[in-house]
């Protein structure tokens, strides 16, 4: 295969400009290891790339796509063969080196880990970043306390998405009760399908308030939305619980004050799914492997070609994806 099927992004007057091409294996940039992808998926990076928003690619021309998942095709690495199966999350995908959105990508061979028994290449990629995330913050909030025998309700904010559905899942395995935070009333039997026993509405807790403290509620909380959101839950928390917070879709600014920290001993945990060493990241895919229901992984998974991720990428952006879209890529 002298040529390849590939999203290509590159910069036109300053701005990225982002199309369905075919591009000349030749001219593949080096990698340890050259992998035949067989699937990606769509994140909210993702999004902002295909739709032609900045802030994501550091380096033009771009492959775009912050994970994938495949077979090896070459190596010269020993660590890795032709036919081992394997997959990349994060690691500067789509920022400073090439991505999933392609039918070849060269990687760095300590990036790549390998297929987690059980677990089949599609699967992976339903997890992709999102679920890694998920399960970063799970482990996060285990480190500083939680523990399903404190009894309280653990929030799950933007709990629809690829981050929440998935952080739900593994919340109610491990024997949680977990409320769900969703802006989309109608997804209230999907989200309770995946293990969440109470749904709140967004607009409850995306709430500017002067209050330093209010009523203790939460014995933790992923958050995946930020802003006035995470000010909330901050307020909310009970005494010497915790919120991983992983995304700002409701804004980077935090409106709060010292005062829960203090006089409850609460912690905010920040979440980067993109430079975890690769032992920590070894342990990650094992505790998914293990705590996260692939049948209910499987039921918030969408399967779509790699031409439709324009579309999708714009859905994401809306806000209208529901759990996870996989895109087929060979």
């Amino acid at each position: 295969m002298s040529t390849f099927k590939a999203i290509f992004a590159t910069q036109q007057e300053g701005k990225p400009y982002v199309s369905l091409q075919q591009l000349d294996r030749a001219n593949l940039p080096p990698g340890d290891v050259l992998v035949r992808v067989h699937y990606s998926d769509l994140n909210y990076k993702d999004g902002l790339v295909v739709s032609g928003r900045p802030g994501v690619i550091r380096k033009f021309p771009m492959v775009p796509g912050i994970d994938l998942a495949g077979v090896v095709e070459e190596s010269s690495s020993p660590d890795w063969k032709p036919g081992d199966q394997v997959l990349v999350t994060g690691c500067g995908l789509s920022e400073t080196v090439w991505g999933g959105y392609a039918e070849f990508a060269p990687v760095d061979a300590k990036s790549l880990i390998p297929l987690p028994k059980g677990m089949s290449l599609k699967q992976s990629m339903a997890i992709g970043t999102a679920g890694f995330t998920a399960m970063q913050c799970v482990m996060a909030l285990e480190r500083h306390g939680l523990n399903p025998a404190i009894g309280k309700e653990v929030l799950v904010t933007g709990a629809a998405g690829g981050v929440g559905s998935i952080a739900i899942a593994i919340l109610a395995k491990l024997g949680y009760r977990v409320t769900a935070s969703t802006g989309r009333a109608e997804l209230g039997d999907y989200l309770r399908s995946l293990g969440a026993t109470a749904i709140i509405d967004r607009a409850s807790l995306a709430v500017a308030s002067t209050r330093p403290l209010e009523t203790e509620r939460w014995g933790g909380a992923v958050d995946s939305v930020g802003g006035d959101t995470l000010a909330s839950i901050i307020r909310t928390l009970a005494a010497n619980c915790s919120v991983a917070a992983c995304g700002v879709v409701g804004g980077a600014p935090l409106n709060t004050n010292v005062i829960p920290f203090i006089l409850r001993g609460v912690s905010l945990l920040g979440i980067n799914s993109v430079t975890v060493p690769r032992s920590e990241r070894l342990v990650i895919w094992d505790r998914l492997s293990r705590d996260l229901p692939l049948p209910l992984l499987d039921s918030m998974t969408q399967e779509a070609p790699l031409e439709a991720v324009f579309d999708w990428g714009e859905k994401i952006m809306a806000g209208a994806v529901r759990g996870r879209v996989v895109l087929k890529i060979s």
